[in-house]
């Protein structure tokens, strides 16, 4: 496949022509790219074993990414474009195409896949769809489950540019309202090793110590006297690798449905040489109670073991969410990320997630918990960097945790022994909740790039306990016992939020996703850290009016509280008796390119328990796809209703329903009296729009 820089006329007006390969479209933004030049990937028409690799002239070969069916070359920088054409030249190469960078993120590699995602515009038939695919040479593979009009497409041998350049090109058709070319970018887990620290599980349950404050546990022993969990709930622990042979994982039914997706096979074991973060995941949710070793926060429970390709591409999300919805899970917990310092999700993985979200265990859907990562960052901000090693970043620099962000995702931060803010965790608006784990220096791992660098140091010394939780059995893993005792991160935090998850399953499996959401974070303890970060300074460890923290979310898990709720809720729901409706028609102008948005309220007087909930909206905009609404109820709880995945179209008239948008089931069987709000945001400059009207109906 060919890839000019140039094109004599750009059929983008947005994009000019010789930077139609240098833009990726992702998640309703333009990311920019900057390509390496040092190394480029072919796709071979038949596998080749190392030893003919080793033996192909026109590069170095590194390595093979075998889900994508890449294999990465490396040449003299001056030599890169002559290597390329050698390569497409050659017979045995089906696929070549460069490697690119994303602007301002250090050592975040960007591969291209041989797909394009595009979502058409509702009126678009199949013989349209088909003459476009033809037009550039794309054969339809798959539709997208859950995004309407939207099929996933192959770049086929015939086509004469890379599928940057077609998505750009795609983009400005009036045919389509969405495309994005399938990228890979490698997984990152969230967590690094240190120095043993402490041999005892603290954070279950303690009566104070050294460095250990009172309260600073999850009280899960009195959630125990309810349950210690239950077969039938399942913990998908999406991972790197597991020892399936520790005790810790041993018994009738613990182990299910396990997959390996960089073997393609069901043992997801780890490589002789790997060290097995997944283990000391899954063994602090739900390391089974034997007399032996440890014990997880929910010991009764299943484990799903999931190990990733450790590379984020579209099909490697998708396949993770499918599975985990297929097998039947109940919780899915991800200790990981993305390798990168801003990484929005695609269409497809939004999508993914929100499957097993709202249509999980039977539609009740999974609770799904994400790390919120260990830079000392926020997952959805800027800061202004400085004092990099090797001015890696410098200046005001955006940082976005795409699936942290997710609104269907619960993204963990972490908390100390001492109840204070670990010095790694990210913070912001969309923590959900945190939990505890050890105190560390914040730390950014850039793997691909060749060097290993942390964040500007901490001066101060940070006290706090380690984690102890299950490792690969003998010397292979973190310690050369079977338990490692400093594990930490919040990829600690977030399997302890997990293991309490399942307990709240357990003692009422009628819960929705939704519920068991708002049971975490109604029932948290409200820690206080008022010490400036140490890092950066800031100050970020109270509540707001709304019960939320930057640093901590809604608070602390606690388990007794949130399973002994969740016991009390295990009763029959009534019928609808009667309905409320409110409407307000005073147009509002939405503010463009500006995240505070507008909200419009809506009163309601009567103090009566939701049973249905209705929100319809009136709104006209110049691109729709640059809009995300939410509902946002007089508890605060906001609910998204729309994603920014309207693309071109520029009136919505439309009804969200419990039926057609799961995530409004959270907000029933709370009171309706209060203040209602529709919040509007515009996250993309140029096109502006109107609120018209919009209406609250509810059935109590």
């Amino acid at each position: 496949m060919n890839d000019p820089m140039n094109s004599a006329n750009s059929p983008n007006p947005g994009i000019p022509a010789n930077n139609l390969g240098l833009v990726l479209q992702r998640g309703g933004e333009e990311l920019i790219l900057e390509k390496v030049l040092d190394r480029f990937s072919v796709r071979l028409v038949r596998d080749f074993n190392s030893q003919e690799l080793s033996q192909i002239n026109w590069g170095t070969w590194q390595r093979s990414i075998p889900q994508a069916k890449l294999e990465l070359f490396t040449v003299a920088p001056n030599q890169l474009e002559t290597a390329m054409s050698q390569a497409r030249a050659d017979n045995r190469v089906a696929f070549a195409s460069h490697i690119y960078k994303l602007k301002n993120n250090p050592g975040t590699f960007v591969y291209l896949n041989d797909q394009i995602t595009i979502q058409f515009a509702t009126n678009i038939d199949a013989a349209q769809i088909n003459a476009l695919a033809t037009a550039f040479n794309l054969v339809q593979e798959k539709l997208v489950p859950g995004l309407p009009n939207t099929f996933v497409f192959g770049v086929s041998k015939q086509a004469t540019e890379n599928p940057l350049k077609i998505a750009n090109q795609l983009q400005f058709r009036p045919e389509v309202l969405a495309a994005e070319p399938n990228i890979l970018v490698r997984q990152e887990t969230h967590y690094k090793p240190r120095d043993p620290l402490y041999a005892q599980q603290w954070y279950l349950n303690h009566n104070g110590g050294n460095q250990l404050t009172v309260g600073s546990h999850i009280a899960v022993e009195k959630a125990w006297d309810i349950t210690r969990g239950v077969r039938s709930v399942v913990v998908a622990v999406v991972d790197d690798s597991f020892d399936l042979n520790h005790p810790d994982f041993q018994g009738s039914g613990k182990i299910v449905a396990p997959r390996d997706l960089k073997e393609n096979d069901f043992l997801p074991l780890p490589d002789e040489e790997e060290t097995s973060h997944g283990t000391a995941c899954a063994g602090i949710a739900v390391a089974e109670e034997n007399g032996k070793g440890i014990v997880g926060v929910a010991p009764g429970c299943a484990l799903m073991p999931i190990r990733t390709t450790g590379f984020l591409d579209d099909e490697s999300i998708e396949d993770i969410f499918n599975w985990a919805i297929d097998k039947g899970a109940s919780v899915i917990s991800c200790s990981w990320g993305a390798s990168a310092v801003y990484f929005p999700l695609s269409m497809r993985q939004r999508a993914a997630i929100t499957r097993a979200a709202t249509k999980g265990r039977n539609g009740k859907g999974c609770v799904i918990l994400f790390a919120a990562g260990n830079a000392n960052r926020p997952i959805d901000g800027t800061i202004f960097e400085r004092n990099w090693p090797k001015n890696l970043l410098s200046g005001n620099t955006d940082w976005l945790s795409g699936f942290a962000v997710h609104a269907d995702v619960m993204a963990i931060a972490a908390s100390t022994s001492l109840n204070k803010k670990s010095a790694y965790s990210n913070w912001g608006n969309n923590i959900a909740v945190c939990a505890p784990s050890n105190n560390a220096p914040p730390g950014m791992w850039f793997q691909e790039a060749g060097f290993m660098e942390t964040q500007p140091a901490i001066a101060t010394s940070l006290f706090g306990l380690g984690m102890l939780s299950s490792d690969q059995l003998g010397a292979a893993g973190y310690d050369k016992g079977d338990f490692t005792n400093n594990f930490g991160g919040t990829s600690a935090a977030t399997p302890v939020v997990a293991g309490v998850a399942a307990l709240i399953l357990s003692a009422n499996p009628d819960l929705t996703a939704q519920q068991v959401r708002r049971i975490l974070q109604e029932t948290t303890d409200k820690i206080v850290d008022t010490n400036p970060d140490p890092q950066l300074g800031f100050r970020e460890g109270t509540y707001d009016s709304n019960g939320h923290s930057q640093w901590f979310g809604y608070g602390k898990v606690n388990a007794a509280k949130a399973v002994q709720v969740a016991q009390q809720m295990r009763t029959g729901v009534s019928t609808p008796s009667k309905q409320i409706k409110g409407r307000n028609d005073s147009a509002l102008g939405i503010p463009d390119n500006n995240r505070q948005g507008i909200k419009s309220a809506i009163a309601i007087s009567d103090a009566s328990i939701i049973q249905d909930i209705q929100v319809t909206v009136n709104l006209t905009h110049d691109f729709l796809g640059d809009l995300e609404i939410y509902l946002i109820a007089p508890n605060n709880q906001q609910v998204l209703l729309q994603n920014r995945t309207l693309g071109r179209r520029t009136t919505l008239q439309t009804t969200y329903t419990v039926r057609s948008h799961p995530a409004l089931k959270q907000l029933l069987s709370i009171s309706a009296k209060g203040r209602w709000q529709l919040w509007l945001v515009d996250y993309v400059a140029q096109d502006v729009g109107q609120l018209n009207s919009w209406e609250l109906s509810l059935s109590i």
